[in-house]
């Protein structure tokens, strides 16, 4: 009998689990990101079912991107690990992009403008500069993340100085970077409305043995500076003077300035860097993926989804990074979808999904701390 009670809901080890739980869920922001994207996926489940699809479908497709391995037929192949890699390294840098600035209490919508600006910078490079191996591609990836940075960078000023919306004048600078790339891409003699000449060879990113090993996918050297980039924004944010004071910043404008802290100057740099982080993202697109310039017509998209990375990974260095690779898994899973007869605009309701229960965390935590303080007031 004493064994039935300590199962019961009211028993002192239930309401102890209970306790710890709900505590947990109220402190651990990592834990609320994966509860979100638990309720995403299960939602898509129930609406694939609901339109007379297999659900098991979406699962095997993941299942292939994450580990190249065909539930269908039983086949391996690593060349979808690799598109899924790849898929990500964009993701990541734009969701760094939003993640920077928002540790610093900016919103930084601009991300797609910056990362347009990079990709335009980088095609440019790949035609005009020197075709010296290994030389033309770092001098047009270093000035993508400059101009990248610039493109944010502006963005900072007109904030610090002018208390300019950094959220409206990020958005008309999007449009901006997009019509001002279509301009300069189609003045590049023998470009035509879709691409320009194709690239030289020295102008790749892509390295012959990760193609190899990967089976021919787009996997390229930007998977090694995405490291990198996962690295300089722990160290820059968590470890170093010029971090503490932005993040101080974030935290309050009027105590940091108090305290010493250069206020105007962390605002710029934290856009500028998060600038840079979107070039980077850009030009490593614009080089690794494609063999052309290519003259874009409308946004790719990479920066806007990279504010739903930065918002399920906390805008930390590894969260972020996590969530990118969970992005860029949806996305390299949709052709797999649709041959396992799931529509591949699925991919977009999870993230939808997926961004609506993030923008509910307060409510989450509001509901669990309810909970908590009813189960107390109950003992």
């Amino acid at each position: 009998m004493s064994q039935e009670n300590a199962l019961k809901d009211n028993s002192p080890l239930a309401k102890k689990s209970s306790f710890s739980l709900f505590k947990f869920l109220i402190k651990s922001d990592g834990a609320v990101s994966l509860l979100v994207i638990i309720l995403g996926f299960l939602f898509a489940t129930i609406l694939i079912a609901l339109v007379g699809r297999n659900p098991a479908g979406m699962y095997k497709a993941l299942f292939q991107s994450l580990t190249g391995f065909n539930l269908n037929n039983g086949k391996w192949n690593a060349r979808y690990i690799g598109e899924w890699f790849n898929y990500s390294v964009p993701f990541i840098f734009c969701g760094f992009a939003m993640a920077f600035a928002s540790r610093v209490g900016l919103f930084n919508v601009g991300g797609e403008g910056q990362y347009i600006v990079g990709m335009t910078i980088a095609q440019l490079g790949a035609l005009y500069f020197p075709q010296v191996s290994v030389l033309q591609v770092a001098l047009a990836l270093l000035l993508a993340t400059v101009g990248g940075a610039v493109w944010g960078g502006v963005v900072g000023w007109f904030k610090a100085r002018f208390e300019v919306s950094e959220v409206v004048s990020t958005i008309m600078l999007n449009y901006i970077a997009l019509y001002l790339s279509r301009i300069v891409t189609l003045a590049i003699p023998g470009a035509n409305t879709f691409k320009t000449p194709n690239f030289p060879p020295t102008a790749s990113l892509k390295i012959p043995l990760l193609t190899k090993l990967f089976n021919n996918s787009n996997l390229n050297a930007g998977i090694f500076l995405c490291i990198a980039g996962i690295v300089i924004y722990y160290i820059v944010m968590e470890k170093t003077k010029t971090g503490f004071a932005m993040r101080a910043t974030g935290f309050n404008k009027d105590a940091a300035r108090a305290a010493g802290i250069p206020v105007v100057a962390s605002i710029v740099a934290s856009m500028a860097i998060s600038g840079a982080f979107a070039g980077i993202g850009g030009g490593i697109v614009a080089l690794g993926s494609f063999r052309y310039g290519r003259v874009i017509t409308g946004m790719d998209n990479y920066g806007f989804t990279g504010m739903a990375v930065a918002l399920v990974g906390n805008c930390t260095a590894l969260g972020t990074a996590l969530a990118g690779l969970l992005f860029g898994l949806l996305q390299a899973s949709q052709s797999l979808m649709q041959s396992n007869n799931i529509p591949k605009e699925i991919t977009f309701i999870i993230q939808g999904l997926v961004v609506v229960f993030i923008a509910l965390k307060t409510g989450f935590r509001m509901f669990f701390a309810w909970r908590l303080k009813k189960k107390e007031a109950s003992k």
